[in-house]
This record gives C-alpha cells, sequence and structure tokens, in this order.
C-alpha cells in the first residue's frame, strides 16, 4: 500500500492518481501502525505528493477564474 501510495503520488495521472495516493496512503498509515511494518515514509511521502496535487489543481482553477478572457 505504501509503495502504490508513492507511485501515484509521483504519478498523479491527470490528479486521479493523486486522490487514491491520498487513499493507499492513510490505509497503508494505519496498517503500518497496527502491524508495526516498515514503510512510514513512503506512505507520508504518497501522502505529501498527494496534496500538493491537489493544491496545485486548486491554484491553477483559481488561475484560470481569475484570468480575463481574451478578446
Amino acid at each position: 500500500m505504501a509503495v502504490a501510495a508513492l507511485v501515484l503520488g509521483v504519478a498523479w495521472l491527470f490528479w486521479i492518481g493523486s486522490a487514491f495516493a491520498l487513499g493507499f496512503g492513510y490505509v497503508a498509515r494505519q496498517q503500518i501502525r497496527e502491524r508495526g511494518e516498515g514503510g512510514w515514509g513512503m506512505a507520508t511521502a504518497g501522502i505529501v505528493l498527494g496534496w500538493v496535487a491537489f493544491g496545485l489543481l486548486g491554484l491553477s482553477i483559481a488561475v484560470a477564474i481569475a484570468e480575463p478572457a481574451p478578446y
């Protein structure tokens, strides 16, 4: 799960991958806590990259709305 979160966070896949990166990352961190396994850093990196991608999406939407239409 942590590896999947990291890969999807890096790939982004038009922000759909970022949503999956967040989901896999949070589930992976929960499993790591319960089972005492490794991979905490990869799961966290996937979560961070997922949120960064959503931040960029929000920024690009805000710029697109605020930008005046060319005449």
